[in-house]
């Protein structure tokens, strides 16, 4: 099974202790987002585990303790994007996050950690040749730590529109999508490094991007030299490429408080939520009461077993 650590909150920025803990005692628990009752218990076995898959924006605390996940295979999805502290409130500067990308990258490899530019949207300050300056920078300054740069578009959620409607933000048109996509493929060209867009209806292969898959069972197979099977993610976004993962993490729970996120939706309860954490626990925020339904999750890998040898004699 592949483990998506996580797209609903940033649990190498916040949770890494805890998360390393889990590992120690080879399982954790996830709430059913939509009922507290319902509890699945998740297998961190490593015949089970097929690969880890990190969305993060600071993988800053987890980088002196990637021994514990030496017998794993993982990769991290890393967003570095401009946006100043208006918009992206507690996350750690472009300098810094770059430092830490190279770091990260110098330790596990530049096919094992993929920059996020996204999501993109235009204000004033980040007005069209704003993006194509700092992305450029961006890319020069990644060259040789990444292989791919995956971009994405603002969708815009009414949880989402409500925290940014005071920084005078705008969606872009098909026509500015089409232009800054070219601009960025080209930049991408010069510094060596592959894109591909996150799910994205609008089709930007004339300018050699292509439809990408964060959760990507090519890349997993490559990484771990293995055939898998798996099947899309019937529980994304039609849109979405994603393969089917098991996604560890929790609504409502993460600090970097980035006015476009589309998982945190009252700031009163990641304030509550972060109360509630503890690295001992087997939830990543609150303790059971005694009322929830655990179910175990069932679990296999998704690697395809090589046919037995054949116990036929040899012809010669």
């Amino acid at each position: 099974m592949i483990l998506s650590v996580s797209r609903r909150t940033d649990i190498p920025a916040f949770y890494s202790e805890w998360f390393f803990k889990r590992l120690e005692k080879g399982f954790l628990y996830v709430k059913n987002p939509m009922n507290r009752k319902q509890i699945s218990e998740i297998s961190l076995d490593q015949e089970v585990i097929d690969c880890i898959v990190f969305w993060t924006k600071n993988p800053g605390p987890m980088i002196s303790q990637l021994h514990k996940i030496k017998d794993y295979n993982f990769y991290f999805q890393y967003t570095i994007t401009p946006y100043d502290l208006s918009i992206e409130k507690m996350v750690p500067t472009v300098d810094h996050s770059i430092s830490t990308f190279k770091s990260l990258s110098d330790r596990i490899g530049s096919k094992n950690i993929i920059w996020r530019y996204d999501p993109i949207f235009l204000t004033d300050k980040y007005n069209f040749d704003r993006h194509v300056e700092e992305f450029s920078k961006l890319a020069k300054s990644l060259s040789g730590y990444t292989k791919k740069c995956v971009i994405s578009f603002l969708d815009v959620y009414k949880k989402c529109e409500r925290n940014m409607r005071h920084i005078r933000f705008e969606t872009m048109t098909n026509t500015q999508t089409n232009l800054l996509a070219k601009k960025m493929s080209e930049i991408c060209s010069i510094y060596g490094i592959e894109i591909e867009t996150c799910a994205e209806d609008i089709d930007l292969l004339d300018f050699g991007i292509k439809k990408g898959k964060c959760i990507d069972d090519d890349l997993i197979a490559e990484i771990c030299k293995k055939n898998i099977k798996v099947k899309k993610d019937k529980n994304q976004r039609e849109v979405c490429g994603c393969v089917s993962s098991i996604d560890i993490g929790d609504y409502n729970s993460c600090p970097h408080s980035c006015l476009y996120c589309y998982a945190n939706f009252d700031s009163l309860r990641v304030e509550e939520n972060l109360k509630q954490h503890d690295s001992n626990c087997e939830l990543l925020y609150g303790r059971l009461i005694g009322d929830e339904k655990i179910t175990l999750r069932k679990m296999t890998s998704l690697f395809e077993k090589a046919p037995p040898e054949s116990s036929q004699g040899s012809l010669f």
